[in-house]
């Protein structure tokens, strides 16, 4: 579905991105993983079309998407900041998306499934953290596209948020969907990722399953795996 040959992105003298070769299939869930810095947003920006890499190709569905915008309607992105208009209510925001992208009636679920009846008539200045973070799901998750990016997409949220979040991913994936996902939370990353990409100072360093990093780094459990990456890389 998605796929990056040799991609590469400097901001100034900071090589961020330095030949990143990465294929995302369909019916999976990736993680992208890594220190502040090493990439992952800009990886994702670039899939967006948000960043113009200075070098490397990015295809979607086999097209490449240089000059070409179109690919963005098969993709659900959740970003990591969602700045929502302060002054707009949260059923103005879902009707004014509906009106931007499409119709669609998924957002009855997931109002249902995240519990925000009682804040569609409230303005999204006055909701806390965690509840913009649902609206922010919503969002991504209101439309069937076959692509869906998360960056952070456990910020804010509260245990039983959390859960609902994973059994959502998941039923996405069983649809077929390729679900890209960045996250500091390892355990949700354990629980959810087929496949993780470990990026270090702008370089794919590890990619494969959670158990075959288990294996390299021989660690008995996924923390202590990636600890030993990142002690080993500043020692």
């Amino acid at each position: 579905m998605v796929e990056i040959t040799d991609l590469q992105k400097a901001f100034g003298k900071n090589q961020v991105l330095n030949g990143i070769d990465l294929t995302i299939n369909k019916g999976g869930i990736f993680a992208v993983l890594g220190p502040n810095g090493s990439g992952k947003t800009t990886i994702i920006k670039s899939v967006l079309g948000m960043v113009i890499p200075d070098g490397g190709d990015i295809k979607v569905f086999d097209t490449n998407i240089k000059r070409n915008s179109s690919y963005r309607k098969k993709i659900d992105y959740l970003p990591q900041i969602a700045n929502f208009p302060s002054n707009l209510k949260v059923i103005e925001l879902i009707k004014m998306i509906k009106d931007l992208r499409g119709q669609t009636d998924k957002d009855k679920e997931l109002i249902e499934i995240f519990r925000l009846q009682p804040f569609l008539y409230k303005k999204l200045g006055t909701l806390s953290g965690g509840t913009k973070q649902k609206v922010n799901i919503l969002l991504t998750f209101m439309f069937d596209s076959p692509i869906i990016i998360m960056d952070e997409p456990t910020t804010g949220l509260d245990p039983i948020s959390l859960i609902r979040l994973k059994e959502l991913i998941t039923r996405e994936k069983k649809k077929g969907k390729a679900i890209l996902i960045t996250s500091h939370i390892m355990s949700f990353v354990e629980e959810v990722a087929d496949e993780i990409v470990f990026i270090l100072e702008g370089k794919i360093y590890f990619k494969g399953s959670i158990e075959d990093l288990k294996n390299k780094t021989k660690q008995v459990d996924f923390e202590h795996a990636i600890a030993n990456i990142l002690k080993e890389n500043h020692a």
